[in-house]
């Protein structure tokens, strides 16, 4: 089971992500999030970590030249792309001419984060080139859950984001169905708007509790 943690901002952040060791954190690039960190930032930030802990680079329709750029200097291992709300006809179309336009640029892997409403979006996350899939129920860091009983219409391998938190996400994993490989949590995890090291701690504990014994903290999959 993949843990990521979002929205890291503070070396505050970074010291707490090294206690409690997630597989994965964030580094948010859209400039309207209130945990927008500039490239530079994310750079110094990066080299605080851990060795094992990997990164990835949250944007919102950003061009995939610029994701790229900070793929190849290594501040961030992963692009998650959000954005395009407008999710039928040429804009669909859209969203995986970008996501193959990055793939020719690196070889780095690439989260499409999606917004799940409907079977319908289900369906569309499904057909996804993106070699990762985050379902969440909107743009990201809102707090806010979708319905996942939708989530038994996956078939392959998802990360969960979307009103998680330490006391919800044992539950999570069970409602997720079998292609749960991931679960992602940025507000969940903080008091007064920053990064609480304490609920940290407790996420990544529930997430161990809920899951089996061979999947626990040691042997988790591979992100």
């Amino acid at each position: 089971m993949i843990i990521k943690i979002c929205g890291l901002r503070r070396e505050a952040d970074i010291e707490a992500a090294n206690e409690v060791r997630p597989d994965l954190v964030g580094f948010v690039f859209a400039r309207k999030s209130p945990r927008y960190v500039p490239p530079e930032q994310a750079e110094k930030l990066r080299e605080m970590l851990s060795p094992g802990i990997r990164t990835a680079g949250v944007f919102t329709d950003e061009k995939p030249e610029n994701i790229a750029a900070l793929l190849g200097a290594g501040v961030i291992d992963f692009a998650q792309l959000h954005g395009f709300s407008d999710r039928t006809g040429d804009k669909a179309d859209k969203i995986s001419r970008e996501i193959l336009a990055l793939k020719a640029m690196t070889d780095r892997p690439v989260i499409r984060a999606y917004r799940i409403e409907t079977a319908q979006d289900i369906e569309e996350a499904n057909n996804s080139p993106a070699d990762r899939i985050l379902l969440d129920h909107g743009a990201g860091g809102t707090g806010d859950r979708f319905d996942w009983s939708l989530l038994q219409g996956m078939k392959r391998p998802f990360i969960l984001a979307g009103g998680l938190d330490p006391d919800n996400v044992r539950e999570a994993i069970r409602a997720a169905g079998p292609m749960l490989c991931g679960v992602d949590v940025s507000s969940g995890v903080e008091t007064d708007g920053y990064k609480d090291p304490e609920k940290m701690r407790r996420f990544v504990e529930a997430v161990q509790a809920g899951i089996s014994g061979k999947d626990r903290a040691g042997d988790r999959k591979e992100v």
